[in-house]
């Protein structure tokens, strides 16, 4: 049977037709068939934001934009109460947690300032004398971490291919978070105000290097200020008084303390989120064929103690809306630069919240200053008419109390009979909670006593560790300039959010444990968890 042209026409264009289906089902089961192998992100991006909390975030959920904590919320897993389990955490210490998945006692980064026995004085825990500094007189590195990081881990799996960096104006943030195997952590230099490194990691990135010479801190510095985001009288849950006469905060270049004041503001993390962004754009960080590629950056919510009254939940809830901000212009930058759905993204909070201060007398709250001057001097005497005389306290740093071990040998007297008088000394003094021996510490008998166990590093510690009653000042007159800090024991919800590829939005109310993100996140890209990660992954529910 002959077919006319007309039909021969159709049946072509059926026969074309065809084809191109088949072809597209069988690229789509490629597409999915790659999808269900977890075909691994081009890019990791971990933001850590020192004091984070749940309750502020839920609060503030109807003021936020839907670019930053709601699209947490919305497409991910969010975690509402991630928990540390540890006494004296800091924003070192709990960046160090979760990023090697380990507790303080191992971490080697126990407390963001250690005691040096040699200066006898407080130093931070990751200086190294062994680096030089590149923009700055001090330098730090991560040879004092003792564990391998979420970020080692993606290098070592990287065959060291992976571009890793951290930006943060807190300088032991930014070395936490890249670790031992990235290429680059950058800070902001407290007394200069520039972009600073370690020769550790070589040099400074040259996008970040330029922004010193032609857009630095330093020459815009006096011309920022800090002011509401939104009409003050907008602000939830202020009493009426503080909406009368909103905040503003400027930076004088003549103030001593002008960039540190910076590095604690809004004014600051937007800083953190322009660099972050500059150099995803202009290094290419998550275009790398070849090994997935690595940001983190470093944020902070901490309380503004430079407000003049005491007073800074208007500033407070400032800061939240305005991170809300940077947080959306972070997220747009790596879909623009690297492609939504190409990123595993995870924030954390830092696990805690420090907001004290004394409060006025005429609240009559019962309170007291504990002098660890006086304390030292009074435990010297009364050592000294049990054993001698004698100065038998080389420090007394913190929480912790260290004695002078030569001295105790060459007078030949039990260590652990000095360390037990001093430990009962102790705690019947004014504003003492309790005083805890290692050996007490080392062998827990009590929750109290676990808590501590995690916490203190027993390599670095003291002979004594104390805690001080809740409402007491504890008054560092030892040293110059005499530092003051108000002791609050209030546990708060802090939360973690994971998003990624094939993980269903979630919301998890339960306790997690801060060592399961670094094991959960390495699970999502198929890699190690960190050598000391004493947790395992989360079993988040996924597509």
């Amino acid at each position: 049977m002959r077919l006319s042209l007309c039909e021969k026409v159709n049946l072509t264009m059926k026969r074309i037709l065809s084809t191109v289906l088949c072809g597209l089902a069988t690229m789509n089961v490629a597409v999915q068939a790659a999808h269900d192998e977890g075909e691994r992100p081009r890019l990791v991006v971990g933001i850590v934001v020192d004091q984070l909390r749940t309750d502020y975030i839920e609060f503030l959920q109807s003021y936020f934009t839907d670019r930053g904590f709601k699209r947490l919320m919305k497409d991910g897993a969010y975690i509402r109460d991630i928990d540390f389990k540890v006494k004296g955490l800091d924003a070192a210490t709990a960046t160090a947690m979760l990023y090697t998945g380990a507790y303080p006692a191992n971490t080697g980064v126990a407390s963001e300032s250690v005691y040096d026995p040699v200066t006898r004085k407080m130093q931070p825990a990751l200086l190294d004398s062994k680096t030089l500094g590149n923009f700055t007189n001090d330098s730090y590195s991560p040879e004092n971490l003792r564990l391998s990081t979420l970020s080692d881990e993606l290098a070592v799996d990287g065959l060291a291919l992976s571009s890793i960096y951290s930006f943060a104006a807190d300088p032991q943030l930014a070395v936490i978070m890249t670790g031992h195997a990235g290429t680059g952590a950058c800070w902001i230099n407290e007394n200069t105000g520039n972009w600073a490194t370690t020769t550790y990691y070589k040099n400074l990135p040259a996008p970040v290097s330029a922004r010193n010479y032609s857009y630095s801190v330093a020459s815009r510095i006096d011309t920022m200020q800090w002011k509401p985001s939104i009409p003050i009288e907008k602000f939830p849950g202020l009493p009426q008084q503080k909406k009368i006469y909103p905040f503003r905060h400027m930076f004088p270049r003549s103030d001593k303390e002008v960039y540190r004041r910076f590095s604690a503001s809004p004014v600051g993390n937007a800083e953190v989120t322009d660099v972050a962004i500059e150099c995803l754009k202009q290094m290419k960080i998550g275009s790398n064929g070849n090994a997935v590629d690595m940001i983190n950056v470093g944020y902070t919510l901490a309380p503004y103690k430079y407000v003049s009254d005491g007073d800074f939940r208007a500033e407070l809830t400032d800061a939240y809306l305005r991170l809300d901000s940077q947080l959306g212009r972070l997220f747009e930058a790596i879909d623009k630069y690297v492609g939504a759905g190409n990123a595993v993204i995870w924030l954390s909070s830092t696990g805690y919240y420090d907001d004290a201060v004394i409060d006025d007398k005429k609240y009559r709250i019962p309170t007291g200053e504990f002098s660890m001057k006086r304390a030292e001097s009074l435990l010297n005497s009364y050592l000294s008419a049990l054993h001698g005389n004698a100065d038998y306290v080389v420090a007394f740093r913190g929480s912790h109390l260290y004695l002078d071990h030569s001295l105790l040998e060459e007078k030949k007297l039990d260590v652990s009979d000095v360390v037990a008088d001093a430990r009962s000394f102790l705690a019947r003094m004014s504003g003492v909670s309790d005083a805890f021996t290692l050996y007490d510490i080392l062998s827990p008998r009590t929750p109290e006593q676990e808590r501590l166990r995690l916490s203190v590093d027993p390599k670095k510690g003291g002979d004594i560790f104390v805690t001080f009653n809740p409402g007491w000042a504890v008054v560092d007159d030892l040293d110059y300039p005499v530092t003051s800090h108000p002791v609050r024991e209030t546990p708060v919800l802090t939360p973690a959010f994971i998003v990624a590829p094939g993980i269903v939005p979630q919301k998890i109310s339960l306790p997690v444990d801060a060592t399961a993100l670094a094991p959960t996140v390495s699970s999502i890209l198929r890699i190690r968890s960190p050598n000391g990660a004493v947790s395992k992954p989360l079993l988040l529910e996924r597509h």
